[in-house]
């Protein structure tokens, strides 16, 4: 995302544009802030009535008292009743004002984060791929957090500015003289909350950034654990993250610096108030041009000036931060590169048939930060495309396998067929119809992907395979079974009800995979797609769980892409990629005896294999080809367990070099 950094010799008008900011926020909610404003002006004005109070008291009970020895007790009382009821008001105003002001603030926040979100989830994938998960979460939490700070103190402030041209009135009425005090304490205030804006503005600014930053690595580091764990790497990666953190620490240590100079200064200026008050109130008392009991009311009038004037620095002092929170919440929610959708459905039931016209994707450059779909500047290279011209036709109800070396292209096409991502020249039709005109939730409801990393929340596996659903346990035990997965979740502590961890952690790879294809197949989608889907399955159970899709072909087109040969026989038709380009299409069987590049890519592990001695050449022209041996996790298996398959010990240097071979 980009950032509204201010440029070198240029500052931006903070105060202006962060009162313009809150504005908006309060007429969101124009009740509960008006609501806030009485009581924040009741508790400031409160105040000023209890100066007269005071000023009163003084001279009808504390200067008789002195003079004749003892107290008026009917004027002792009366004062007190009237102390009570001003502190009474006074505690209604700071109630209304911090109950109704903090439900503004709240509802503000919530409200952005649910706007925030929803705009992620509007974002295509191209725009995601562009932003560290980091940033996004700072966006939705610290950003919007400052976005909406000064909306707090604001009523308060709003109530201390009623209170101040009361006090001066007040005060000018009382003594002229000690008012020009006043007249030259609030406007320094002034000047000095503007200075202070403008330096402020572009610390807070990178200190924002690097909250993201700091957040992205952390992220990352949480999400590889297993990576930094297994291959001991917690040391580097404490120091990348060190590397972050103190660079945060060092700009928020800067803009804490000013703030720690500003704060002081606004505490310093009523108090130097006080005292010049006091000592100009004493000589004008001798002079006898004023009695004690205006002083003391003039004092406490002052007294009274410094809080509401702290309050003007609460809101003055989160101004920077808000400013930066708020365009940082505000290009998210002004980013462009939504997806445009039309009014057509789909209105066939069962199978849908898939067709590509020439279909053409390349990733946008990194540092693009516009419209996924906009031309790169004139300077920037032309990307090269990662799905090019592919064209081809799926029949209703037909199982079709991709297959091809890494970097084909394979993972991009998968995109473009449940439109993660848009073609930028041809198109993606399904049941004769362009993606892009389909309504909202169409293409979901009709296309559902199995990934290859099967993704699983923090609840049960019910949770996981419907998702909020509707669907009652026979529909979930029955899309298990399809999966093959039913046996090890009736094995499980719980069963459907069994906690499954963060990213499913205590489930195998295997595991996770046929949940996550249970939970496509329970929605009975017209079109499967599996993303090397069954990569982590031991292969007798892949091969049941494929044969189960191929026996109901009629419920669902599949396209599945796969590297495995007994995935790949299965299919009725297999497309050969390679370089983002359709290069073979055809039966298993014809493209094995027409096409050496395809016979190369799916013979690699195992002439590897031959070539390191780990097993005898093949008697036969066509070896089988044997598949990985992915072993099943730390949760018990029911009574009939899946056998293993031995994999011979093949490097991955070996099949990247027999990939190398077979390209052109």
């Amino acid at each position: 995302m980009s950032e509204r950094v201010a440029e070198p010799g240029r500052q931006p008008g903070v105060i202006g544009q962060g009162f313009a900011n809150l504005w908006r926020g309060i007429r969101d909610e124009p009740r509960l802030f008006a609501v806030a404003t009485v009581g924040g002006c009741l508790f400031t004005l409160t105040g000023v009535a209890n100066s007269l109070v005071l000023g009163e008291a003084t001279d009808r009970v504390v200067i008789p008292a002195i003079r004749q020895g003892h107290a008026d007790w009917s004027a002792v009382a009366l004062a007190a009743a009237a102390l009570s009821v001003v502190g009474l008001a006074r505690a209604l105003g700071m109630l209304l004002r911090r109950l109704a002001g903090g439900t503004v603030v709240f509802r503000l926040q919530a409200r952005h984060r649910h706007a925030v979100t929803r705009q992620y989830l509007r974002l295509p994938l191209s725009w995601h791929q562009r932003h560290s998960t980091g940033t996004l979460l700072s966006n939705a939490n610290a950003d919007v957090e400052a976005a909406w700070a000064p909306v707090m103190p604001l009523p308060f402030a709003l109530g201390a500015l009623v209170m101040l041209v009361v006090a001066l009135v007040l005060l000018v009425v009382t003594d002229p003289v000690l008012a020009l005090i006043g007249f030259v304490i609030f406007p320094t205030f002034g000047v000095l909350n503007v200075w202070y804006g403008r330096r402020v503005w572009p610390l807070y600014s990178r200190a924002q950034q690097l909250r993201g930053e700091v957040s992205a690595v952390a992220h990352e580091s949480f999400d590889g654990a297993l990576v930094v764990k297994t291959l001991g790497r917690e040391e580097d990666e404490t120091a990348r993250f060190a590397v972050r953190a103190e660079q945060l620490r060092d700009a928020m240590i800067h803009a804490g610096r000013l703030r720690g100079l500003f704060d002081p200064v606004m505490e310093a200026l009523p108090n130097l108030g006080i005292l010049l008050v006091l000592l100009v109130g004493a000589i004008r008392i001798d002079a006898g041009a004023m009695d004690v009991g205006q002083l003391v009311r003039v004092a406490y009038l002052f007294t009274l000036l410094a809080f509401p004037l702290r309050a003007f620095g609460w809101v003055f002092g989160d101004l920077p931060r808000e400013v930066v929170g708020y365009d940082r919440v505000d290009a998210v929610l002004r980013a462009r590169g939504h997806e445009a959708y039309g009014p057509r459905t789909l209105t066939a039931a069962g199978p849908a048939s898939l067709r590509l016209d020439a279909a053409t994707y390349a990733y946008p450059p990194a540092d693009l930060t516009g419209d996924p779909s906009e031309p790169a500047s004139p300077g920037d290279p032309p990307a090269r495309p990662v799905v090019d011209a592919v064209s081809f036709e799926v029949a209703a109800g037909s199982v079709v396998a991709i297959t091809g070396r890494t970097g084909a292209g394979k993972s991009s096409l998968v995109n473009l067929l449940a439109r993660l991502v848009d073609p930028q020249a041809g198109a993606v039709l399904l049941d004769g119809v362009d993606l892009r005109e389909l309504a909202v939730g169409e293409v979901s409801r009709a296309v559902a992907v199995v990934a290859q990393q099967a993704f699983l929340f923090d609840d049960t596996v019910r949770a996981n395979v419907t998702l909020g659903a509707d669907n009652t346990d026979d529909d979930v035990w029955a899309a298990l079974r399809r999966a093959q997965a039913d046996g090890f979740v009736a094995a499980l502590p719980d069963g459907l009800d069994t906690m499954v961890g963060e990213r499913g952690t205590s489930l195998s790879g295997g595991q996770r995979q046929r949940i996550g294809l249970a939970r496509a197949l329970i929605r009975a989608p017209r079109l499967l797609v599996l993303d090397d889907a069954t990569a982590s399955v031991d292969p007798r159970v892949e091969a049941a769980i494929l044969a189960d899709l191929r026996e109901r072909a009629g419920a669902s087109t599949v396209v599945v892409v796969a590297q495995r040969r007994s995935t790949i026989a299965l299919a009725d038709e297999v497309i050969h990629l390679d370089a983002g380009r359709v290069i073979g299409r055809g039966r298993h069987e014809e493209l094995l005896a027409s096409s050496p590049r395809y016979a190369a890519l799916l013979t690699a592990y195992e002439a590897a294999a031959r070539a390191a001695g780990a097993i005898p050449e093949p008697a036969v022209s066509e070896p089988a080809v044997s598949e990985p041996a992915v072993s099943e996790p730390a949760v018990s298996e029911p009574a009939v367990s899946e056998p293993a398959v031995s994999e011979p010990a093949v490097s991955e240097p070996a099949v990247r070099e027999l990939e190398a071979e077979a390209a052109p």
